[in-house]
């Protein structure tokens, strides 16, 4: 088998092989395959497409480039969860105590932030002494137990996603359905759990810019999923605009906090609801979405949800007492209000500007080799759709350094007032 039949096979349009994927997959991780020549099977990918059946071929041989994770000895369902990333969502870190509150066994591999978004492992890394580093005992060991562990991938997980990305980075191959499904389902599936809820966002804050193109990617991933024998299921919402208030590390965290408690944003709970109802259907814990939900809430009310997230951060070696106290976690230097010159309502909000701006404060990363600081963030006041008035409050910027008139007035591009209020998009797109 030679590389440049494949290249040419994958030009001419027609479906490669199990046996041509592996081949390719095999030399990119062990270096015999030269970086051009992946670079141009990756062109013809772009430009072709792949098949279900490739694509699947793809993740898996992908999915074993390197550890696999077998998560047998958990008792019952093991269930993840995935989101596509967005600004401000702090989803697991409600969504795993909810769902193991009642019963289900979540076993999750989150990864760190980069660019605009942020990523799960550095908020949890936000809460003081807290461990995203487990071994593959202490993690199985931890879910047996308090039916709950949230770790960061190990640098030995599908080593050939990583090496992919950094050649679609730099060859304008990143907007590929198939490429970018094999590479989020790749990951999940070496992390071993039964089940898989693919959260897929869309919007200006999301990587798929509308709902249409956020549903194929859930469709690819669905395939991909449902071949490989895994329970797979989708949602696609709205990024169009912050979930929830708060986006930063510490922040995020004191809001799930929060949400936890009962207190939380509306947008954000609910999008928890519908997604713990569903996994609680994929781990057959509740046969009925009724009784799912109920026994979410139930979570909540009750105080069970908030009680196994303390669990979780202790079995985790983190200060549980911020939970109760959430004063004692790292505060920025300033806090700079940014106040409306306008009256009317919000109709746009640019949550890609917003995500930019929190990680220019310190909050995310440009470079995977950036520092976060843990405190710094935006706490965003106002949604679309809310009336405004000149000298409301829009947002409390958190902050360590000075600000610059630059960074202000992009704070202010952000919202787009109108005279006439606007139709507030549904969350909730679809679910598949």
């Amino acid at each position: 088998m030679r590389m440049i039949e494949i290249i040419a096979n994958k030009r001419d349009g027609n479906e490669l092989s199990k046996e041509e994927i592996q081949y390719w997959i095999s030399g990119l991780t062990n270096g015999e395959i030269p970086d051009y020549q992946s670079s141009a099977l990756l062109m013809a990918i772009v430009l072709n497409g792949m098949s279900d059946i490739e694509t699947t071929n793809l993740t898996m041989a992908m999915m074993h480039s390197g550890d696999v994770f077998d998560l047998s000895s958990i008792e019952g369902i093991k269930v993840d969860k995935h989101s596509t990333g967005g600004v401000g969502d702090k989803t697991s870190l409600v969504l795993g105590p909810m769902v193991a509150a009642c019963g289900a066994k979540v076993a999750k591999m989150s990864g760190r932030g980069l660019g605009h978004t942020g990523g799960t492992i550095d908020k949890l890394e936000s809460i003081p002494g807290f461990s995203v580093s487990l071994s593959q005992a202490e993690f199985i060991s931890q879910v047996n137990r308090i039916s709950l562990s949230i770790v960061g991938q190990t640098g030995s997980l599908v080593p050939a996603d990583k090496k992919l990305y950094a050649l679609r980075d730099v060859t304008a191959t990143v907007p590929s359905i198939a490429l970018i499904a094999s590479s989020i389902m790749s990951k999940k599936l070496a992390a071993g759990a039964n089940t898989i809820l693919l959260d897929v966002k869309y919007g200006d804050g999301a990587f798929m810019h509308s709902p249409q193109q956020a549903e194929s990617l859930a469709k690819a991933m669905i395939a991909i999923g449902n071949l490989s024998g895994r329970d797979t299921r989708a949602m696609i919402t709205d990024m169009n605009q912050p979930l929830g208030f708060a986006i930063g590390n510490a922040l995020e965290v004191k809001e799930a906090i929060d949400t936890l408690k009962g207190h939380g944003p509306a947008d954000f709970t609910e999008l928890c609801y519908q997604a713990g109802t569903i996994m609680l259907l994929q781990a057959k814990v509740c046969t009925d979405p009724k009784e799912a939900r109920e026994r979410l809430v139930d979570s909540i009310t009750s105080g069970a949800a908030l009680n196994k997230f303390k669990e979780f951060v202790s079995a985790q070696g983190g200060d549980a007492d911020c939970i109760d106290h959430p004063d004692k976690f790292q505060k920025s230097r300033f806090v700079t209000p940014l106040i409306s010159d306008k009256d009317g309502f919000i109709t746009s909000i640019r949550a890609t500007q917003l995500g930019i701006s929190a990680m220019k404060l310190g909050a995310g990363r440009e470079t995977k080799e950036d520092i976060i600081n843990p405190a710094v963030g935006l706490l965003v006041y106002k949604k679309i759709g809310d009336e405004i008035r000149s000298g409301d409050v829009l947002i409390d910027i958190h902050h360590d350094n000075p600000l610059s008139e630059e960074f202000i007035q992009d704070m202010k591009d952000s919202f787009t007032i109108s005279t006439q209020a606007g139709q507030p998009v549904p969350l909730i797109f679809k679910i598949l």
